[in-house]
């Protein structure tokens, strides 16, 4: 059975609790770099609040939160925790460098380079040309994937924005980040995005198949195995083997079919 993973926004979420999500899978690891990653960007970003209203602290907190849902590694995650701190504080790359490590510091100076491109996504040859630009700054691939995690939070965000920056930033998601997720084959990432663009650039459509399928998940997680275990006794009756799997779908794969 497929399980799509949670990346709501998380209003409360703490570092104790990221640091018991990331031994989950890491349960041999130190994870004294992971504290003072938080902390760092704890004092870097203190005093700053984002468009909701929240210490903007919640927002590198949450990127790390997603990199961790996704199992990513320690730098990765550290990451993260910085991935703003050279673009919005007074720190430098040497800084970063200085009390983390190169790894670390090239991965924030490559995300920081990709927030400072101009994207105009209204030809998808342009859309491409601007997907190529990211990889070739991305020397390291977790750089596009601390970047799509950094992009989902602020789509799940996004209703704290103006509407015209709300559809601007859902098109670029559209025709930049999707189809990198896509390429890398994350697809989780890739479902939730497309399902957020859609929220934002056709509502009408969005929330008119939010109605119809208004089953809970877990609901619906349910009738898939209740359909699977009928199939399978089926086939059995036949003496046929198979692998049978079943999946909720997303909105935006749905308004896609339709």
């Amino acid at each position: 059975m497929f399980h799509r993973l949670d990346f709501s926004h998380e209003r409360d979420l703490t570092i104790e609790d990221l640091v018991k999500r990331f031994q989950a899978y890491n349960p041999d690891k130190d994870v004294t770099m992971l504290r003072k990653a938080f902390l760092y960007a704890e004092k870097a970003h203190k005093g700053q609040m984002r468009s909701s209203g929240e210490e903007y602290i919640i927002h590198p907190m949450n990127v790390a939160g997603t990199l961790i849902k996704l199992r990513m590694d320690e730098e990765s995650v550290i990451s993260g925790f910085l991935h703003d701190v050279v673009e919005d504080c007074d720190i430098t790359p040497e800084e970063i460098e200085e009390e983390f490590s190169p790894a670390i510091a090239s991965i924030v100076v490559g995300l920081t380079k990709i927030s400072k491109i101009n994207f105009k996504t209204k030809e998808e040859s342009q859309a491409e040309n601007f997907r190529k630009m990211v990889v070739a700054m991305a020397q390291d691939l977790r750089v596009i994937i601390v970047k799509l995690a950094d992009r989902m939070h602020n789509m799940r965000t996004l209703q704290y924005v103006s509407d015209v920056k709300q559809k601007k930033i859902a098109q670029e998601t559209l025709d930049i980040y999707v189809p990198l997720a896509s390429r890398l084959g994350i697809n989780s990432v890739k479902g939730e995005l497309e399902d957020l663009c859609l929220r934002f650039l056709k509502p009408e459509i969005y929330y008119r198949l939010a109605e119809k399928v208004a089953m809970k998940k877990s609901d619906r997680d349910g009738y898939i195995k209740d359909t699977l275990d009928v199939i399978k006794d089926k086939l059995l009756e036949y003496s046929l083997q198979a692998e049978i799997k079943g999946r909720p779908k997303h909105f935006y794969s749905i308004y896609k079919k339709m």
